[in-house]
């Protein structure tokens, strides 16, 4: 089965790239999402498809990937039960992050969610542009 790749938006003062990497291989529910379409996003997540753990706020970069390692459940921070979360665990560090500014500088990523709709906060990541951004990062993409 193929694997999907999308991209997951995290206020590293809430949430950081490091947080995630302390959890190992237990995971960390990918809660508070309270966006329809964010949510129909995880809701198409299967366990195995990898995504961009991106620092949103100041740091605007994506640096590091991570892997769904439970799919769409429902997450316990939500009093009225509408929205549910997907669990994610880190699988490596990019090894140069990859900037907002140098995904809008490369024209090859020009219709990707993150420039179309930046207050999105989980996204899909076509295969190619999965790729491309590996390569500037310096990263192995699978």
């Amino acid at each position: 089965m193929a694997r999907n790749y999308w991209l997951f938006k995290s206020e590293p003062g809430t949430w950081s790239w490091d947080d995630q990497v302390k959890r190992a291989d237990k995971g960390e529910g990918w809660d508070g999402v309270r966006n329809y379409q964010a949510s129909n996003n995880m809701k198409a997540m299967k366990i195995g498809d990898w995504g961009f753990f991106y620092h949103s706020v100041n740091e605007k970069q994506i640096v590091g990937i991570v892997d769904v390692i439970e799919e769409y459940h429902p997450d316990p921070t939500d009093a009225k039960g509408r929205f549910g979360m997907v669990t994610v665990r880190a699988i490596r560090p990019f090894e140069k992050p990859v900037t907002l500014a140098d995904i809008k500088a490369e024209p090859a990523l020009e219709d990707l969610s993150l420039i179309k709709q930046s207050r999105l906060s989980v996204m899909p990541i076509p295969k190619a542009s999965w790729d491309l951004i590996c390569k500037m990062g310096q990263t192995k993409a699978d």
